[in-house]
C-alpha cells in the first residue's frame, strides 16, 4: 500500500495558503530548497504536476487545486487525534491556605517554579495559622491547604511528610538558659502549645518575650536576641538554626498535610499538591 507524507501534504498546503515557496519556508522553518525538495517528492509519488509557475509566483495546478481540500482534511484529523491526546494547558484560579512558616521558606521558589510553567494559572494564597485555616467556617474558602496537624489527632488529610518540631535560634548567640525566653506565635499556634506543655513538664524557668504571627517578625526578634521559638524542620529559614541544649525538652512530631478540596479546577490543584509534595519531600 502507497502511503502519502503527511510532512509533505503539510508542505504543500502551505504554499498554497502562503503564497509561494519562500513564504512557506519561513512559516514551517525550512529552507525554499527543502520546500522544493518535498514538493517533488509528493509530484513524484501522485504522478502529477501541483503547481504551474507564473513568472516569480508558484500557482496550484488543476490537479493541486484538487488535492488541496483533501490535503487538509487528513491535516486536520491528525492534528485533532493529538489535541485530544494532549492535555489542556491549565488555567484558572487556585485558592492555597498555608501556614505562615511555610509561606515564608516554601513559597517563594514553588510559586515563582509554578507560575512560569502554568502561566494560565492566578493563585491567590493566605497565610494563617493551620487552625485558623482548617476552621469549618474558612476552610472552604480555599481550593488546596497546607496545614500542620498533630500525629495524634485523626485527619482527612494527606500527610505529606513527619518532620519534627526542633527548637531554634540564632546561629552566633548564644543560647541564654535562665530564663529560656521564648519568642512565639499567638494563642492557637500549634508550636506554641506544644513549647509551653513541653516546659511545664520541668523546672526549668521561662518566659514569654516576644508574640508575632508573621514568622520574618519572629526570625527578626530571634536574630535581635529576643529568644528563641521552635518550628517544624522543613520550615527552618536560613537565617535561623536548630539548637539542641539538655534544658531545652524534646518537642515531638508533626504531619505536615495536605487538604485538596477543589471542585471547579480539579486537575490544577493536584498539580499544585504534587508541586508541593515534591518541594517538601526535597527539604525533608
Amino acid at each position: 500500500m502507497k502511503q502519502l507524507s503527511l510532512d509533505n501534504l503539510r508542505t504543500f498546503v502551505s504554499v498554497i495558503e502562503q503564497g509561494g515557496y519562500a513564504k512557506a519556508g519561513e512559516f514551517l522553518g525550512r529552507s525554499q530548497p527543502a520546500v522544493s525538495l518535498q514538493i517533488k517528492k509528493l509530484e513524484e509519488q501522485l504522478d502529477r504536476k501541483l503547481f504551474t509557475k507564473v513568472g516569480q509566483r508558484h500557482l496550484p495546478s488543476v490537479d493541486g487545486n484538487w488535492l488541496y481540500p483533501k490535503a487538509k482534511s487528513m491535516l486536520e484529523m491528525n492534528d485533532s487525534i493529538f489535541r485530544s491526546l494532549t492535555p489542556a494547558p491549565l488555567s484558572g484560579r487556585l485558592r492555597l491556605g498555608i501556614p505562615n512558616e511555610f509561606a515564608s521558606t516554601l513559597l517563594p521558589g514553588l510559586i515563582g517554579e509554578f507560575s512560569t510553567r502554568y502561566p494560565d494559572v492566578v493563585l491567590e494564597v493566605t497565610s494563617a495559622l493551620s487552625r485558623e485555616l482548617l476552621h469549618e467556617a474558612k476552610r472552604h474558602s480555599f481550593d488546596l491547604i497546607l496545614a500542620l496537624v498533630n500525629p495524634a489527632e485523626p485527619t482527612e488529610g494527606e500527610v505529606v511528610i513527619e518532620d519534627d518540631v526542633v527548637w531554634v535560634g540564632d546561629a552566633i548567640r548564644p543560647f541564654v538558659e535562665n530564663p529560656i525566653s521564648l519568642v512565639l506565635a499567638p494563642d492557637g499556634c500549634m508550636y506554641r502549645s506544644r513549647v509551653i506543655d513541653a516546659l511545664k513538664q520541668q523546672t526549668k524557668a521561662w518566659k514569654i518575650a516576644y508574640t508575632n504571627a508573621d514568622l520574618t517578625g519572629l526570625a527578626a526578634a530571634i536574630n535581635q536576641g529576643l529568644g528563641i521559638t521552635a518550628l517544624a524542620q522543613s520550615s527552618i529559614p536560613s537565617t535561623l538554626t536548630p539548637l539542641t541544649h539538655s534544658y531545652l525538652p524534646v518537642l515531638g512530631k508533626v504531619n505536615i498535610c495536605l487538604f485538596n478540596q477543589d471542585t471547579q479546577h480539579p486537575v490544577v490543584s493536584k498539580t499544585l499538591a504534587e508541586f508541593i509534595k515534591t518541594r517538601l519531600r526535597k527539604v525533608n
